[in-house]
């Protein structure tokens, strides 16, 4: 099993391990999830349905970025800081709604499955 450091507390405040592979964690991972951090306000405040925007589709504070876009540009590999200067309306906060967005989806997918 790989090691891993303990990077800070979740808002539960259980520790937040990453697992090291062959490549260091980069320090805008420890940047954006520090303890000393006050924990993020309900998603719900910054993910917006709108049915004449996008679709319907579940945008960031009313603009016309959906979440799917943010998740997209993260899982191909962007950091929160690119994302950041490629849509300078984002604010790291609508990246973290994002997130806590599709989780929360996932986990009720799985509970109605």
């Amino acid at each position: 099993m790989p090691p891993t450091s303990q990077l800070g507390r979740l808002n539960n405040g259980a520790p937040l391990r990453v697992r090291h592979h062959d490549r260091k964690v980069p320090e805008t991972a420890v940047h954006f999830f520090q303890a000393d951090e006050p924990p993020m306000t309900d998603y719900r405040e910054r993910i917006t349905f709108e049915p004449g925007k996008r679709g319907g589709k579940p945008c960031v504070r009313g603009l016309r970025i959906t979440v799917y876009d943010v998740l997209s540009y993260l899982a191909a590999g962007m950091s929160y800081e690119e994302v950041l200067r490629d849509f300078p309306n984002l604010e790291r906060e609508d990246i973290l709604a994002c997130l806590a967005f599709a989780a929360e989806r996932e986990r009720a997918t799985r509970a109605a499955a």
